[in-house]
């Protein structure tokens, strides 16, 4: 073969595995049904022949097709975000002829929990898992922040992360430990647009009084950067 029909050949099969594994992969944003308030849950439903990796992040989800036909997506139904460290996170198979794997819990996935699916029979099979939390956790070290924007602004998932890394540097500072977020959100209140607020329980020093508090940040939704932060003991 002449080296330019070569690299032609060479060129075509290069162009055919990209098309193969982009058709691999699909995305898809979370449809919110109600306030999650401090307990959070995801209710992920896809149709499986083959092998697939499912990635949560936020609000966002891909489905990667590693074996088989493309997986499909069916349901994609959360009450908030999945937060970057949540706290007492728990993943639930619910239903679907094959086996269902934690790969990667979001706490030590910088924010990303991914589970896969293995579907030992010919024939597309639905399967459903669940992601719940209660808050956010502060054992898990510095969260990540999230890159994710709209419109130029970041979203309230980066905020949040931004705004528990503040909180977490703070406690640290004035000599507390055993930090665990209760509840967090965006302040709904008119003129609080920018501010992100919640309530914790952290331990003062070691083997110390744990205290109940209040925080809030205040967050430049255009960069991500913290303008300040306040944490006050109920």
């Amino acid at each position: 073969m002449k080296p330019f029909a070569r690299c032609l050949l060479h060129w075509a099969v290069l162009t055919a595995l990209v098309v193969s594994a982009r058709a691999q992969t699909a995305e898809r944003r979370a449809n919110f049904t109600g306030r999650g308030g401090d307990n959070g849950k995801c209710t992920i439903e896809v149709e499986v022949d083959g092998v697939v990796d499912v990635e949560i992040r936020g609000d966002r989800g891909v489905l990667r097709t590693l074996s088989g036909q493309p997986g499909l997506w069916r349901r994609f139904e959360c009450n908030a975000p999945l937060p970057p460290n949540p706290g007492n996170f728990r993943f639930t198979g619910i239903d679907g002829r094959g086996s269902q794997t934690l790969l990667q819990d979001p706490n030590s996935g910088r924010g990303v929990a991914v589970v896969r699916i293995q579907d030992p029979k010919s024939g597309a099979e639905g399967y459903t898992f669940d992601l719940e939390w209660r808050g956010l956790s502060l054992d898990a070290g510095p969260p990540q922040r999230q890159p994710a924007r709209r419109g130029g602004r970041i979203d309230v998932g980066a905020a949040i992360s931004a705004c528990q890394g503040a909180v977490e540097e703070r406690l640290r500072r004035d000599g507390y430990r055993n930090s665990r977020i209760a509840s967090v959100k965006a302040d709904n209140r008119p003129g609080r647009s920018d501010w992100i607020v919640g309530t914790l329980t952290a331990q003062q020093g070691q083997g110390g009084r744990t205290y109940n508090m209040d925080f809030a940040c205040s967050v430049d939704f255009a960069t991500g950067d913290i303008r300040s932060v306040d944490v006050n003991r109920q």
